[in-house]
């Protein structure tokens, strides 16, 4: 018989031993070596036994050592000890403490969080890149709180049949089992939210929060009593399910999260979010919740949109229009219409918002989840420089008429929490050698004083640790697929702690290539079982339940694993999370990722391994496109523009090839009289000085709060001011504006200054007539957009001056003046344009309202080469 409910009974501690409770439901123990060793004393062997999961030691700890702790004196000391220092962790001023200027309070939205193994809320880089931005902004004393959904079966976990093909299980996940604590009102009975929904139906969800830190977490869990089944089901599993299921989850996410932020703050007195951070389209929905609760404070749409847009930031972590949410245009009517409808939000308003741009992949008969929230966000951000760029083209169509260098996309570069994925020994050094090492960039140089044998010994340590424990999950694994242990001796001898061991994990989709190395079989066995050289690769991934062809991906690696002359040199092990990514990126010394270049948005696992000692051997996407120097590590060239995706993947996996042969393993044996390979060494040292402070989720999470955080909340302020004074103003002004520009031409160019022969140095004048219609000068900003240009007169990355009114005459139009330097030699030109300005506006693209001259070469002087 199967139960029909499952439940956690927890220990009582006894009074002695309170604090141990406190310790076990603050997250900071997951990054927090000292707090680790403290639960590991409570008991050695059921710590082992439940792996290393402080919850479910407290429920399998038996009472009676529970009793012998509460007398021993040295235990005591040490657990006052660690609960004062989680104290003063948590009300210690901090680097943000000091800031001027920076919001009260941001509210973090996510699909999915990777905090720990202990709280499997999450399936891939989007979770785990979360998880970091929580703990770096717990070590920084940034007031976050983090919004995400309780999935009661998580993600998947893994296995593999006897042929080798993916397998998924869900383990039902009790809430009372991991380190949750409920959100109650003040009269003790559960905090509850309600999403409506059509046809009379309403959703309701309790809230439990982790406390990451110094950082609440609030996960909304819809399995409660008030509920139908269905409903109960909407936070069953992480990316399951069909279009209406995914609609679901991602309107709790977004119109609950925010209700949901309003409660913690309203019970537990936190204070109110400044400003909303999307983090991808999952939760765009929160946007229209703001507007809704403005609107109903008696604002109009467009200024609630304006009061919102100040204070979002939205980011996005695809460069694939494939990888982004689309629901049919019809189901988001009925959500928002009908008998669902909000009083002060048309549907039809909604509807624009994710409206899909016209043009090429444009689908009017689709609602956009990212497009929504671009539009939401007045600052929008890609997550390596390379993806920035690549959003950027993904999302021209948002700012007709603006070159793609200006669609408002920038780019912060993603980051990894050193605590979290650094092995200890490394850290433990780190802590003695360089006290600076996550806070200054200039302490990441003392790296070149530590001896080359002390670093070698590290990788030493955590190499070994990698294959000890890659034994004993490549034995696990066999044993489920249907081996018996007389078969699997030869497990005993798998993988060697001092052969060269590269290291591939991720998710995997098709473009991550996971079987690129397969692409000549004889070739890698060659390299594999080299006498002299021999390598060794420790492969782990999941496919998505409904990716085929990843799970076709995974069999033929396995089928490949297993044949017996390489099996001791290559293991795929199953079922990828927290803890063993983090002895992978601990233990391997090449790191290895093979995108197709540019589908890679960042990918931090390749910065994990670094900040461990590893060297990266990678495509050159993501963030390996920027901080690639040449000297830490290797760049795998790209067969960028060949067409033929099997010509492609043959000519890189044969640079891959030739790189490990003739590079990365002759220079890792190359050692004299038995010592360390120093060569090598002077390469890993060259990394971490140089990727170090670069690849911190600290240095990230800064970025965010000076260069989108703070500005957010500074114009959220002062929209908000005075009633929202501002606000309305603004609105007004773009409504007026955008009524206005189908007047607004350039109707004539002029130059002078530089004769017939123009030289570097000299300066051009240039005067504009422009038309302004019903605008008035200080409603525009006219430029002169100059520089390099291509072979069809394009402007190449131009540079832009001011012109100024000099002239105004009574039919609306207005000669502006400037001045263009010719600061370059060769090809030349210029052109003029108009664009909205105001104070408040982020960028010169905001309004996607661009006006220049219709024809360009028949102006006096229009182009000027």
């Amino acid at each position: 018989m199967r139960a029909i409910r499952r439940f956690t009974v927890r220990t009582v501690l006894p009074p002695e031993l309170a604090a141990l409770g406190e310790l076990v439901h603050n997250l900071r123990w997951s990054w927090h070596p000292e707090t680790m060793d403290l639960f590991e004393q409570v008991d050695p062997e059921t710590w082992q036994r439940v792996g290393h999961d402080p919850v479910a030691l407290l429920g399998a700890v038996d009472s009676r050592r529970l009793a012998e702790l509460a007398r021993d004196r040295r235990f005591l000391r040490r657990l006052a000890d660690a609960a004062d220092d989680l104290r003063e962790y948590m009300t210690a001023p901090r680097w943000y403490q000091n800031l001027e200027g920076a919001p009260q309070a941001i509210a973090y939205f996510s699909p999915e969080f990777g905090i720990a193994a202990a709280l499997p809320q999450y399936s891939g880089g989007l979770g785990i890149l979360a998880g970091d931005h929580l703990k770096a902004a717990s070590d920084l004393g940034v007031p976050i709180i983090g919004v995400g959904l309780l999935y009661r079966h998580g993600y998947f976990t893994q296995s593999l049949s006897p042929e080798g093909w993916q397998l998924e299980h869900y383990p039902s996940l009790d809430p009372g089992g991991m380190p949750l604590t409920l959100l109650k009102e003040p009269d003790g009975e559960p905090a509850r939210i309600r999403v409506n929904l059509p046809e009379n139906r309403v959703l309701h969800a309790q809230i439990w929060v982790a406390q990451v830190g110094r950082v609440p977490l609030l996960l909304l869990d819809s399995d409660v009593a008030e509920n139908d089944a269905l409903s109960r089901d909407v936070t069953d599993r992480l990316y399951g399910g069909g279009t209406d299921h995914r609609l679901l989850q991602e309107l709790l996410l977004g119109i609950g999260g925010v209700r949901a932020v309003r409660a913690y703050c309203r019970i537990t007195g936190y204070p109110e979010p400044e400003v909303f951070h999307t983090n991808e389209g999952h939760a765009g929905f929160l946007g229209l919740e703001r507007i809704r609760e403005l609107t109903e404070a008696r604002l109009t749409f467009e200024e609630a949109l304006e009061a919102v847009r100040a204070g979002t930031v939205f980011t996005t972590h695809t460069p694939v229009p494939a990888g982004i949410d689309r629901f049919p245009m019809d189901m988001i009517a009925r959500q928002f219409g009908g008998d669902n409808a909000w009083p002060t939000v048309d549907v039809e308003r909604i509807l624009e918002l994710g409206a899909e741009p016209e043009g090429e992949g444009g689908d009017k008969a689709l609602f956009n989840m990212a497009v929504m929230g671009m539009r939401l966000a007045q600052r929008v951000n890609g997550v390596s420089q390379l993806h920035g760029k690549v959003s950027r083209e993904m999302f021209q169509g948002l700012w007709p008429g603006f070159d793609v260098d200006e669609v408002p996309i920038g780019s912060i570069t993603n980051g990894v929490h050193a605590p979290t994925w650094v092995g200890r020994e490394a850290l433990e050094l780190a802590g003695e050698r360089l006290p600076l090492l996550a806070e200054e960039a200039k302490g990441w140089e003392g790296i070149q004083k530590i001896s080359d044998e002390e670093i070698w010994e590290i990788r030493g340590k955590l190499r070994r640790r990698l294959v000890e424990a890659a034994r004993e999950r490549l034995r696990r694994s066999w044993r489920e697929r249907g081996a018996s242990d007389p078969e699997l001796k030869w497990i005993d001898e798998a993988l060697d702690p001092d052969v060269l061991t590269i290291g591939f994990a991720r998710r995997v989709p098709s473009y991550k290539r996971l079987t690129l190395m397969l692409r000549d079989p004889e070739r890698l066995r060659a390299i594999l079982l080299h006498p002299e050289r021999p390598v060794q690769i420790v492969i782990a991934g999941k496919a998505h339940p409904a990716d085929e062809g990843g799970k076709r991906l995974i069999q033929q690696i396995v089928r490949f694993a297993d044949q017996e002359d390489v099996r001791h040199r290559i293991v795929f092990l199953p079922d990828y999370d927290m803890s063993l990514a983090q002895l992978l990126v601990q233990g391997c010394d090449v790191w290895m990722n093979n995108p197709l270049r540019p589908l890679e948005a960042c990918g931090t696992s390749g910065m994990k391994a670094a900040l461990n000692g590893g060297l990266n051997l990678s495509i050159r996407d993501g963030w390996w496109d920027e901080w690639y120097d040449g000297n830490n590590g290797w760049a795998i060239p790209t067969a960028d523009g060949v067409e033929d995706p099997d010509r492609r993947d043959e000519l890189e996996a044969s640079a891959l090839y030739d790189l490990i042969e003739r590079e990365v393993a002759p220079r890792f044996y190359d050692r004299a009289a038995g010592g360390p390979p120093r060569r090598w060494i002077e390469m890993v040292k060259h990394t971490l000085t140089s990727l170090g402070p670069k690849v911190l989720a600290g240095r990230m999470l800064r970025d965010y709060v000076v260069d989108l955080y703070t500005p957010a909340a500074r114009a959220a302020r002062e929209l908000a001011a005075d009633n929202y004074r501002q606000a309305r103003a603004f609105a007004a002004w773009k409504l007026r504006v955008r009524r206005a520009w189908p007047g607004v031409r350039v109707e004539h160019v002029e130059t002078s200054g530089v004769g017939d022969t123009p030289e570097l140095g000299a300066t051009l004048e240039v005067r504009a007539t422009v038309a302004l219609g019903e605008l008035e000068p200080g409603d525009v900003a006219v430029q002169a957009a100059y520089g390099r240009v291509g072979p069809h007169d394009e402007l190449v990355r131009p540079s832009y001056a001011t012109l100024e009114p000099v002239e105004s005459a009574d039919d609306g139009r207005v000669i502006f003046h400037g001045t263009v330097p010719l600061d370059r030699t060769g090809a030349f030109g210029y052109t003029v344009r108009v664009v909205p300005s105001h104070p408040l506006m982020a960028s010169p693209a905001e309004l996607g309202l661009i006006t220049v001259p219709e024809e360009p070469a028949g102006m006096t002087n229009g182009t000027f080469r």
